[in-house]
């Protein structure tokens, strides 16, 4: 077999997660997670061959493996923000191309410890035993000195990212403040906790208030005409090209895109995961109009990605169909979460969603345009929302 390796310090690069041995994926113990199972990790690589993959292993004085990270090398346009930062970014590209800091010709390249297409800490692990402030530290200088190694890397890469950290884990994630990180917050995480005594979805319907339960209620009588059907890796071939276009129509609508999903990695998802991924799509007169993806993690559920054409969601409220079908599902398995991701915060909350606040680390690689970059981010700020409060009693919140 030729492994191809890069060993910085106490840290080792692999381009194929096949590349690791057994010995170290059992020494590590992260396997119980699906988001570092070698199955899930080479699904997303292989269908993605606009972005560079990475797999850090970092190591003990004794060389026992103790950490573990996924990195990806993604193209990120500043023209594709599209929300309230737009007319600020622009201000930034004029003084970035005055000072020859930015090309218009060449996307701003990032390389990413974490996860780009899952929202939450599905790219870093950590064992239990370890000083994970420390582990944070050397993941972040193995990093750049991985990338000044790599000839190829060492003028492609503009900036540094490490993502999605939980309010609890900032005591750790913070020691990136030392080491010229900018820290910054997007859309929440929308995070249900699913009671254990719902046995089915009228179990949940009758846990919310009366306005609520009516609206879910009018929302499935609006949806009745669609068609539930199953997609699998067998008759995926035949939905794929409009699924496509239906996944376009909610991702341009988003504000950033730090990558696009190729749905084809979905046919290799069902394969390699079976049962744990979920695909639904929804016909009307034989058309798709929508679908749904999911992964089943352990005991969560995590929404994938979704996709919507829009000139039927209000009429047959699409989307609300598809979030009480998360539910349905997430009770069937015996899920006690739901992790909806970012985007539509609002719409979440009515069915019973809380947001979980997730914390991102970004730094230029050089130190001039890294001060440029403070001040666009110091104007992140999520998008305010009103908050429901579906429930009876609200004493169902969101494990963080």
């Amino acid at each position: 077999m030729n492994i191809c390796k890069t060993t910085v310090h106490n840290a080792e690069f692999y381009t194929s997660i096949y590349d690791i041995s057994e010995e170290v994926w059992s020494s590590l113990g992260c396997n119980n997670n699906i988001y570092f199972r070698p199955e899930y990790l080479s699904a997303i690589a292989n269908n993605h061959s606009d972005i560079d993959f990475w797999y850090v292993i970092l190591f003990d004085d004794h060389k026992n493996p103790i950490a573990f990270s996924t990195i990806q090398i993604v193209d990120f346009y500043l023209d594709s923000v599209q929300n309230e930062l737009q007319s600020f970014v622009e201000k930034i590209k004029k003084i970035g191309r005055k000072l020859n800091l930015l090309s218009p010709q060449k996307p701003f390249k990032i390389l990413t410890c974490g996860n780009t297409f899952v929202s939450g800490e599905h790219g870093i692990y950590i064992k239990d035993n370890q000083d994970k402030q420390k582990a944070i530290q050397e993941l972040a200088k193995s990093v750049v000195h991985f990338v000044n190694s790599e000839k190829k890397l060492t003028y492609k890469i503009s900036a540094f990212m490490l993502k999605d950290f939980v309010k609890e884990s900032l005591f750790i994630s913070d020691e990136l403040l030392e080491y010229n990180y900018h820290s910054f917050n997007v859309e929440p995480n929308m995070l249900m906790k699913i009671d254990e005594d719902w046995l089915t979805f009228k179990d949940y319907l009758a846990a919310m208030k009366t306005k609520f339960r009516v609206k879910a209620k009018k929302a499935m009588e609006l949806s009745f005409p669609l068609e539930e059907i199953i997609i699998t890796e067998k008759n995926i071939d035949q939905y794929l090209p409009e699924m496509e276009k239906l996944y376009k129509n909610v991702s341009s609508k988003a504000g950033f895109n730090l990558g696009s999903f190729n749905l084809s990695s979905y046919k290799t998802l069902k394969e390699n995961l079976g049962t744990n991924y979920v695909i639904k799509g929804y016909l009307l007169n034989n058309n798709l109009v929508g679908f749904l993806s999911a992964i089943i993690n352990n005991d969560n559920l995590d929404a994938h990605f979704v996709g919507i054409d829009y000139k039927y969601n209000r009429e047959y409220a699409v989307y609300q169909r598809m979030l009480y079908d998360y539910i349905k599902i997430a009770i069937k398995e015996k899920c006690s979460q739901i992790n909806f991701g970012r985007t539509a915060s609002e719409i979440k909350s009515s069915v019973g969603a809380e947001p979980q606040d997730l914390t991102i680390y970004l730094r230029h690689k050089n130190s001039l345009p890294n001060k440029i970059l403070r001040f666009f981010i110091t104007r992140i700020q999520p998008t305010k929302f009103n908050q429901k409060y579906p429930f009876k009693i609200k004493t169902l919140v969101a494990k963080t």
